[in-house]
């Protein structure tokens, strides 16, 4: 018998960008007496049928983009005798479907490090339940990943995870409805131990896998003392001053080493923070601009961030504070216009923003968009064969449609081909040249030029295109690229590294927290989130 973990894709590039985590999390997770898990990545090579044999346990992961091809690899592995548990965002979401569709015998909804354990031992005694409540978990139950079940030479980047969840609403996002409004921080302790285990290993370039790395905001913490709320002040302190204890110790990481992380535009209105990353070799963050005007942000529900003018003069910050943005932005709001696609990609080069995306607008189920359209659509449901198209990751890819909610006043294929244009503006040659001159050195800047090519194939040219000749083209010339690039990331590994020797920490509750600052009469000054325990 083995256990099987299977990250489902359709496009397979022989190398990965970056790990997918949650493999080796849940290999972590994998009870001892089940053995080592076989891990299966198919964003590098595609599932082997054969390799899976009557009586083995089979994961798979999924979220909306891939549900289709996971939900084949699963009916494959029922087919063949294994046990088929689901997990991830889209089964938390949509359970009976992965049961009905996927062939399921059990699912997890929410976090798997400790209900996959369950679900294991379940499955060797004959009997798993159906459901399983994974809920959300604190951040000290964080499982550290299995690294040393990894092919170090498959991926450019590794992947850590620091905190989930975030406090913001975007609507176009399911984070906060399914990871929570509330952060749940894991102690930065585990990850530097974490991310040492990788730099030994030879990684060197590290994405903090996490939804919001700026989880509190100066507004946040001005609004909680002006309301004089001592709890809320505790906990936001507590959590900003483990950020810091976090950043200050990986400025103490081997210098060569380069994190990347995303964070919401109100970072750039914090300095301090700011610096500090800059310090803890935080070199890139992707950043959350969606619109350019006030109409697109109120549209998504994030009219907090700044518009026009104030946007360029606000990302242009963090630039100057030493961290670099990969701008997201989306395509396709009800107020969009022509003159849009023209006024981001300006905006995206005058800001200075180092790398960006353009995406098409998608109601990705658990949002507030795919509700208010799913509602919309009970009206007069719109079919694709046999499927509505609110099931739209049920239509095969080869006829499904690039955008499913319709525009007022643009065509899905203008939006679509205007997207495209942005892509290629922002990405051909001559600008990648321009913005590779923040680099240090001519192999940096060599790196650069590749990554930004390959970046645009991975995601443009094999995503927005519709031509299945083109997609081809782009995902071949994707494999050669990320052939070349993966050469350019590789580092010596350093075993003799070592983590540093950690004091015991105990957690003080949030209450306790609160009591702290009251009695020290300075609420801005109360960061105190736990006590040390002197070691024996």
């Amino acid at each position: 018998m083995n256990v099987h973990l299977v990250n489902p894709s359709d496009n397979s590039f022989g190398t990965g960008v970056i790990t997918p985590r949650w493999l080796f999390v849940l290999a972590a997770a994998t009870p001892k007496s089940a053995g080592d898990p076989i891990l299966v990545d198919e964003s590098l090579e595609p599932i082997v049928p054969e390799t899976i044999q009557p009586g083995d346990i089979v994961g798979i992961s999924v979220h909306t983009g891939n549900a289709l091809r996971g939900y084949k690899v699963g009916k494959m592995a029922r087919a063949r005798g294994a046990w088929v548990v689901y997990g991830g965002i889209h089964a938390t979401l949509f359970p009976e479907e992965a049961l009905e569709k996927g062939e399921a015998h059990a699912i997890v909804k929410g976090d798997g490090d400790i209900a996959w354990g369950r679900v294991v031992a379940d499955c060797l005694a004959g009997n798993p339940a159906r459901i399983y409540e994974g809920g959300r978990i604190e951040g000290n139950q964080f499982l550290a990943a299995r690294w040393d079940l990894m092919q170090p030479d498959k991926y450019m980047w590794a992947s850590v995870q620091t905190i989930r969840g975030c406090p913001k609403h975007c609507s176009f996002c399911s984070v906060w409805r399914t990871d929570g409004q509330q952060p749940r921080q894991r102690q930065f302790e585990s990850v530097i131990d974490e991310i040492v285990n990788l730099r030994r290993l030879g990684f060197r370039f590290i994405a903090l896998a996490d939804d919001n790395f700026y989880p509190v905001t100066l507004t946040d913490l001005r609004l909680a003392r002006q309301q004089n709320n001592l709890a809320k002040l505790g906990e936001l302190t507590a959590i900003r001053a483990e950020r810091f204890q976090l950043m200050e110790e990986l400025a103490k990481l081997p210098k060569d080493m380069v994190f990347f992380t995303q964070i919401t535009m109100e970072a750039g209105e914090d300095g301090e923070y700011l610096d500090a990353m800059r310090r803890a070799n935080i070199k890139g963050a992707l950043v959350g601009v969606e619109a350019v005007t006030p109409e697109g942000l109120k549209a998504v529900f994030k009219d907090w961030n700044y518009s026009g003018e104030a946007l360029a003069k606000q990302l242009q910050t963090f630039k100057q504070h030493g961290v670099h943005v990969l701008g997201s932005f989306i395509f396709g709001l009800p107020t969009d216009k022509p003159a849009t696609f023209d006024a981001t990609v300006q905006m995206a080069l005058k800001a200075g923003v180092t790398f960006a995306q353009f995406v098409m607008m998608t109601p990705f189920p658990g949002t507030v968009d795919f509700a208010r359209w799913e509602k919309e659509q009970d009206k007069n449901p719109t079919m694709v064969g046999d499927v509505p198209i609110t099931r739209y990751w049920m239509i095969p890819t080869e006829i499904r449609p690039k955008m499913f909610t319709p525009h007022p006043t643009m065509s899905s294929d203008e939006i679509r081909d205007r997207t495209q244009k942005v892509w290629d503006r922002f990405y051909n040659w001559s600008a990648i040249w321009q913005r590779s001159a923040c680099t240090p050195n001519l192999r940096s800047r060599i790196a650069f030029i590749f990554l930004s090519k390959l970046y645009r194939q991975m995601y443009a040219g094999t995503g927005i295109s519709t031509d299945s000749a083109r997609r081809k083209k782009s995902k071949n010339w994707a494999r050669w690229t990320a052939r070349q690039c993966k050469k350019l990331f590789h580092a010596t590994p350093m075993p003799e590294l070592k983590s540093p020797e950690w004091t015991l920490r105990l957690p003080v509750p949030i209450k306790q927290v609160a009591q702290v600052a009251s009695l020290a009469g300075n609420l801005q000054e109360a960061t105190v989130p736990f006590v040390i325990i002197p070691e024996n």
